[in-house]
This record gives C-alpha cells, sequence and structure tokens, in this order.
C-alpha cells in the first residue's frame, strides 16, 4: 500500500470522517484528501499528529496494514478460555496440509524426546517456566525459517 491509503484505511479504521480529520489537525477536508489520494503529502508534523490521533506509530502509520491490524487485535482479545478451545493443528491444517498428516509420517516420538530436552535445558538455564520456554524455542524455530527462507 501507498502513504494515501494507509491513511484512509487507518483513518476509516478509526470511524472517523476527513471532516473530522481536518478539524483536529486545524486544516481543510481538502487537505485531508490530497494526502489520501496521494496529490500532496503530510509534514513530518501532521504526520505525527494523524499516527496519535489513529493510535499509531508514526511507522506504523507508514507501514499501516488493515489486515494485520485487524488480526493482532483479535489476538489481543482473545481469552485463554478461547484460545484452549481452538484445535490449532486443525485450524493451521487447512492452510498448511501437512499438519494433518505428518503424524503418521514422521517418528514423532522421537522428535518430542529431544524437544523436551531442549526446553528443560531452557528451563533450567533461564529460569523460564515451561510456556514461556516453549515460546522461546518457537520463536527460535519462527526466526530460523526466516533466515533460511531468504536465502
Amino acid at each position: 500500500m501507498n502513504l494515501g491509503e494507509n491513511l484512509f484505511q487507518a483513518r476509516k479504521k478509526k470511524g472517523l470522517s476527513q471532516e473530522a480529520v481536518a478539524e483536529k489537525l486545524g486544516v481543510s477536508r481538502q487537505t485531508i484528501s490530497k494526502w489520501e489520494t496521494d496529490e500532496t503529502l503530510p509534514d513530518i508534523r501532521q504526520a505525527k499528529k494523524l499516527a496519535v490521533l489513529y493510535g499509531l506509530t508514526l511507522d506504523e502509520l507508514i507501514e499501516f496494514d488493515a489486515d494485520v491490524q485487524e488480526i493482532q487485535e483479535v489476538i489481543n482479545k482473545t481469552t485463554e478460555e478461547t484460545v484452549n478451545k481452538v484445535d490449532w493443528t486443525k485450524v493451521w491444517a487447512e492452510k498448511y496440509p501437512i499438519l494433518a498428516r505428518y503424524q503418521d509420517e514422521v517418528d514423532v516420538a522421537g522428535y518430542e524426546e529431544q524437544l523436551e530436552k531442549l526446553l528443560a535445558n531452557v528451563e533450567r538455564e533461564y529460569g523460564y517456566n515451561s510456556l514461556d520456554a516453549f515460546l522461546v524455542l518457537k520463536d527460535i524455530l519462527g526466526q530460523l525459517w526466516n533466515k533460511q527462507a531468504n536465502k
């Protein structure tokens, strides 16, 4: 997305009209329109005011992605009770079918044993509880994946 589209999406997400934004920033509605159509750009002070108005950092405003923002909000609002009701393997298997079948192909028990040792090491070495140690290892795997994917 371009900056104008980001500004438009962020404003819509907040439920504000161009008039309302213009009034809060002390500019005309036409100025807001020009920013949102990339005809002109807000200066850095105006951009910062927009970010504050929309509840975003300046970086988030520049790279605003309504879909990502919505996903983050859903995650933040999801209770632990709801999280525990979801069969995450089944949900992710819809996107990644390997998750539905790997149990029949992979020596899961062998890998579980190795992973349990890694978890125990992280818990012991850093004093993390089981969940935190699991999340750390998950994140390390994610970083490793990103490195390999970007080669």
